[in-house]
């Protein structure tokens, strides 16, 4: 396992310990939750793939041991956590600097990008995935499961009511977010979206959406 690490964007000091250690503790449950879908969409990823917010290394997992990760997460209180992630699985990690928004990397640089439940808290989630287009090689794949606004009914309806304190607990994220919509304007070359409804009691991300977009 290498690591190599570069300077990275700072987090909110008390939010961000907030978020590290839920997301450690929940680490179990999404596996449980979400493993089976995350080891589909995952699979046949090449050797050498760029993650965005990859948090505590949930999804490292999924990959196969000796695939090079590089990671934009601005959060410095999940890289510990992270790193023992990337050792436990045989995952090369390096830290790339910069944010979702603007990342470090040359254009038509990379194979695949993947995230998994982060397009919902970035700042500018069009933003985002124009930079991913910009960094990913002809034919390259964009893979990415996110939670995404219900079409309506009562989940709808909680997604309004804690749409602000959800937002700051964790960090800008939306429980209304129409991700789907940024993706389809995005002008990839193949696009194909599966929605999920997520069972359990986090009724706030129970929509979902799971994506193979190709450049």
């Amino acid at each position: 396992m290498e690591l190599i690490t570069t300077s990275i964007v700072l987090d909110n000091p008390v939010r961000g310990r907030i978020n590290a250690w839920f997301f450690r503790l929940m680490d179990g449950y999404v596996h449980h939750k979400l493993g089976a879908r995350k080891r589909e969409l995952f699979a046949d990823l090449p050797s050498k793939v760029v993650e965005l917010g990859p948090g505590t290394g949930a999804n490292f997992r999924y990959l196969r041991p000796g695939t090079e990760v590089l990671a934009v997460e601005p959060n410095r209180h999940m890289h510990p956590a992270l790193r023992a992630a990337a050792e436990r699985y045989g995952i090369r990690l390096t830290l790339v600097d910069g944010s979702a928004e603007s990342f470090a990397l040359p254009d038509a640089s990379a194979e695949a990008v993947i995230c998994s439940l982060v397009l919902c808290s970035v700042r500018d989630p069009d933003a985002v995935i124009a930079e991913v287009r910009r960094v990913l090689s002809p034919g390259g794949r964009f893979v990415c499961l996110e939670h995404v606004a219900a079409r309506g009914g009562i989940v709808a309806l909680i997604q309004r009511f804690v749409a602000r304190p959800w937002r700051w607990l964790f960090e800008g994220c939306h429980t209304r977010r129409q991700t789907w919509a940024s993706l389809e304007r995005a002008g990839f070359s193949d696009l194909v979206i599966q929605r999920h409804e997520l069972s359990g009691p986090f009724v706030p991300i129970r929509t979902q959406i799971d994506v193979v977009a190709v450049k």
